[in-house]
């Protein structure tokens, strides 16, 4: 009887090992909105990590998150650090590429709860009077990350998060000035 038990027990964990090491070793989130207002107004919220406070899920996850600045005001160079509780972490954002009213690359780098070093990209397109705004994260997925997507919806979980900020610029961008 041990026995068998002990043959199933390793099948089951060579079976869950297989199915860990055949996720892709990258992982993409993308959610995309249209915002009724000029890319300019949108970029302006976006390239200023000042103005997250205004529209960042985050920032409502945990209003009591510590945050610093560094580098430049606003655009490439600008840095940002947070300190938050179990729901925001830790980690540092800095702004690698800025191209006025159209794109923002951000190196993000995620200390805790787990540490991850990943890029976000905002791309903004006018269509219209309309603008289509496109906020994506990408990077790779070690072995922590291939575990959590076992058992959690990565995309779905993130998404969210990324759903609720572009409804806050949506509602923020649409305001009358």
């Amino acid at each position: 009887m041990f026995e068998t038990i002990l043959i199933v027990v390793i099948l089951l964990a060579g079976l869950a090992a297989a199915v860990i090491a055949g996720k892709p070793n990258t992982f993409r989130v993308e959610r995309q909105a249209a915002i009724k207002a000029p890319p300019e107004r949108i970029f302006a919220l976006i390239n200023d990590f000042h103005q997250w406070g205004g529209w960042s899920p985050w920032d409502k996850k945990d209003p009591g998150m510590k945050r610093t600045f560094t580098g430049a005001d606003l655009g490439k160079g600008s840095a940002y650090a947070w300190d938050g509780n179990k729901n925001v972490g830790a980690g540092r954002m800095e702004i690698t590429g800025s191209e006025p009213a159209s794109k923002i690359t951000i190196k993000l780098d995620f200390i805790k709860p787990f540490e991850g070093h990943n890029v976000a990209e905002f791309t903004l397109a006018p269509e219209g009077d309309m603008t289509r705004l496109s906020w994506v994260m990408h990077g790779p997925a070690p072995l922590i990350t291939k575990i959590m997507s076992t058992f959690f919806n990565m995309d779905r979980m993130i998404g969210r998060d990324f759903e609720a900020g572009l409804a806050n610029l949506k509602t923020l961008c649409e305001k009358p000035a």
